[in-house]
């Protein structure tokens, strides 16, 4: 990573971490990963040699960011956002770190989104969203995720009971392992296994 990435994100960070104590409304708030989940992410991302990505949950950009350097200059990540006012923050960041071209970004819901996508489109899949919609997309899910690819759930410790009918969905389906890592706020792991 260039340091001129690395201080970008420990802006965001200390941005990220002031902003939400300031105010009780969610809709405001970055509600980032943590700077070790950015860590593990890349390298999932690297070490599966991941080239299409596709993040839920952009807020300013912060993961999106690790996830664009992670990549590499032949990779690419779709992120999709839906309040316009962090879609420009993130933009603007975006174009800081210069990984603009790398990265395209989606504003609409994420269930209608997943619909229209190809069969094994992506090979790296991180949700990091709004937790209550995961079990009705998960079979969308299962169909764009390439075999042999990773699945990243955020919160899976910290809002553990909000996940629980994904993580029933997720443990009855054939052809799936997962892992809960206790990094951060908690990275539920899945792996899409060959068939």
């Amino acid at each position: 990573m260039e340091n001129g990435l690395a201080e970008l994100l420990g802006e965001l960070e200390e941005f990220g971490t002031t902003n939400d104590a300031a105010t009780d409304d969610r809709t405001r708030k970055m509600l980032n990963i943590t700077h070790d989940t950015g860590v593990f992410l890349a390298l999932l991302v690297k070490a599966s040699k991941a080239k299409k990505v596709l993040e839920i949950g952009t807020s300013n950009g912060y993961s999106t960011l690790w996830l664009a350097d992670a990549v590499g200059e032949d990779g690419s990540v779709t992120t999709i956002e839906k309040a316009p006012d962090k879609r420009t923050m993130a933009e603007r960041n975006f174009q800081r770190a210069g990984l603009g071209p790398r990265i395209q970004q989606i504003g609409d819901e994420a269930g209608r989104f997943l619909a229209m996508r190809e069969a094994g489109e992506y090979d790296f899949i991180f949700l990091d969203s709004d937790r209550g919609q995961y079990a009705g997309w998960w079979p969308a899910l299962q169909r764009i995720l390439a075999p042999g690819h990773l699945l990243v759930v955020d919160n899976a410790t910290s809002h553990a009971h909000q996940l629980e009918d994904f993580n029933r969905l997720v443990t009855a389906s054939d052809g799936y392992l997962s892992s809960l890592s206790p990094i951060g706020k908690g990275e539920l792991v899945i792996l899409k296994e060959d068939a």
